[in-house]
């Protein structure tokens, strides 16, 4: 039998041995014959590489020999894959601008299937479906900071709410939510959302009501009230810190607890005009800290155990200069799993100084 990695896979190959993921459990059976779902599926546990049968070998796509230095973000930048996706995203984000902006401005129809669809045919373009936190995390920095900002969540949203075990209607509400969740920005002067400095109280004050901006503006459609209440609640908090009404527990939406984390998310590991991402593993730590007080235990956990699971065996640089792979996932602490660096195995959980700081 030959280990093929999992980027060189085609259907047709057949597995040669059981395939589990970190946490010892079944994903493929020894035996399989690949197709697009299957290989599709080892991409999104993160599987490296597996073994097949070596008649199979030969078919394996090359990497182009000008590629195989590059990290996994540079190749994938340079995929055929990416370029459609990003193609894609930037005519969603037009259209999607044009009419939210009407709906604002005009009162004009709001389309929630279209809206839907747009985020559907994004995350399953023909050929299989995509990996949207590799997508997301490798876009660059847009000019419609809200409207990009609005499609990434709803697409967060529509993969957590899959994460959360609900329904495929379901899901597509989760969807709506994100999207629609900051629509009262629109409301918002535009020298305020894009100041590349930071707001004045006074300043913050003003962002501050666009939840309740946001619910006015939706309060005119017939719409479910998820997603009104989800745009007037993703920023109240689980231990009611939050506004702007100070809600806690059980009287915040449950759609709204999964758009408030999907928001928070994104926005820090999002390219701003005023800083660059920060790297997912300083947010999941910062979920670690403060998280777990603010947001619904079951869903925080359920995301932060998913969301490491995307980046296992992804390459990264640490804050002493190393690079290495993620290879295991440590349950206690998300945000410090174990990197292998060359022939050194460093367990991020007994080394606190040292840190994930960015993906390669």
């Amino acid at each position: 039998m030959s280990r093929v990695s999992t980027g060189l896979l085609v259907p047709g190959m057949v597995l040669e041995a059981d395939v589990y993921n970190y946490n010892d459990q079944l994903i493929l059976p020894e035996g399989l014959v690949l197709n697009d779902k299957a290989i599709e599926k080892l991409k999104y546990y993160s599987v490296v590489s597996v073994r097949i049968k070596e008649d199979d070998a030969s078919k394996a796509q090359e990497i182009p020999e000008e590629d195989k230095n590059l990290s996994y973000s540079e190749r994938l930048r340079k995929s055929p894959e990416f370029k459609k996706f990003k193609e894609d995203f930037d005519r969603t984000v037009v259209e999607m601008s044009r009419m939210l902006s009407d709906v604002v401005a005009k009162n004009t129809p709001l389309d929630t299937d279209k809206l839907v669809g747009d985020a559907f045919a994004l995350l399953h373009p023909p050929g299989g479906d995509i990996n949207v936190f590799d997508m997301v995390h490798n876009m660059r920095y847009y000019d419609d900071i809200t409207f990009a900002h609005c499609l990434n969540v709803g697409l967060i949203c529509n993969v957590f709410a899959g994460w959360l075990g609900m329904s495929e209607e379901e899901q597509k509400l989760a969807t709506v939510c994100g999207i629609l969740h900051d629509i009262g920005k629109l409301k918002i002067p535009e020298a305020i959302i894009k100041k590349p400095k930071k707001l004045t109280d006074s300043e913050f004050d003003i962002v501050k009501t666009h939840p309740i901006e946001g619910y006015k503006i939706l309060q005119r459609y017939d719409l479910d009230e998820h997603v009104k209440s989800a745009a007037l609640m993703h920023h109240e908090r689980y231990d009611g810190s939050g506004y702007p009404l100070g809600l806690s527990a059980e009287q915040i939406d449950p759609y709204a607890k999964i758009v408030a984390i999907a928001d928070v998310y994104e926005a820090m590991t999002a390219t701003r005009h005023y800083r660059g991402s920060l790297c997912p593993f300083v947010v999941i730590e910062a979920f670690e800290e403060e998280g777990l007080q603010k947001y619904d235990t079951r869903m925080i956990m359920t995301f932060l155990e998913n969301i490491v699971n995307t980046y296992m065996l992804n390459r990264v640089g640490l804050n002493n200069g190393k690079e290495g792979d993620i290879i295991y996932i440590n349950k206690t602490r998300y945000s410090k799993p174990m990197v292998k660096c060359g022939n050194e195995y460093i367990d991020l959980t007994k080394t606190p100084s040292i840190k994930i700081d960015k993906l390669l």
